[in-house]
């Protein structure tokens, strides 16, 4: 049986009668399964399939120049922050991933020479990554590509449609709150 949160590369998609895309496949195995709701379900399984391309786009990216995606979320939190540096909890919480995980990315990090581990001079229990020259040389050696590749895709979009792209974008972050909590609030 098809996985219907899957759309296919190169499947073919549909028009309906006001000019928006969606997989006549789809939404026939939702008919046929007698989905209640096959508008919201098309419309989470698109979501959803549009964020994976998005993912593996970026991921290839990132490792174009050398790095995993993590890494590269890394170093531009950094880059961002006051000082290049953030606490090694707060990036955690920032990337919305546990600390095991960032303490992983900081130690490949630092070992390329990238980022350093320095504590804070009145807490010493508190320990920042901070990016270093070389970190920030690499930074801005890719940051105009980055932001290019980035962009690259909503060439095709005009301002209003970015505009009701990012509005809804935020509206289902907004709807699904936080991660953590399931399932998410009404």
């Amino acid at each position: 049986m098809r996985d219907l949160t899957i759309i296919p590369r190169g499947h073919a998609l549909a028009q309906d009668q006001d000019g928006r895309l969606y997989d006549p496949v789809l939404r026939g195995a939702l008919q046929k399964r007698g989905q209640e709701s096959v508008a919201a379900l098309e419309a989470a399984i698109a979501l959803r399939q549009a964020a994976r391309r998005l993912h593996l786009w970026m991921e290839r990216w990132a490792e174009e120049h050398g790095f995993s995606e993590g890494r590269l979320h890394v170093l531009i939190a950094l880059h961002h922050s006051p000082g290049h540096r953030i606490a090694l909890g707060r990036l955690a919480a920032d990337l919305d991933v546990v600390p095991r995980t960032v303490t992983g990315l900081v130690d490949h990090l630092e070992r390329d020479g990238l980022v350093e581990r320095v504590h804070d001079t009145e807490d010493r229990r508190s320990v920042y990554a901070q990016l270093t020259r070389l970190g920030q040389e690499r930074i801005d050696a890719i940051r105009q590509q980055a932001v290019a590749r980035e962009s690259a895709f909503t060439l095709a979009f005009d301002e209003g449609e970015l505009a009701e792209l990012r509005h809804l974008c935020l509206r289902v972050s907004e709807s699904l709150g936080d991660p953590g909590a399931f399932p998410p609030r009404p």
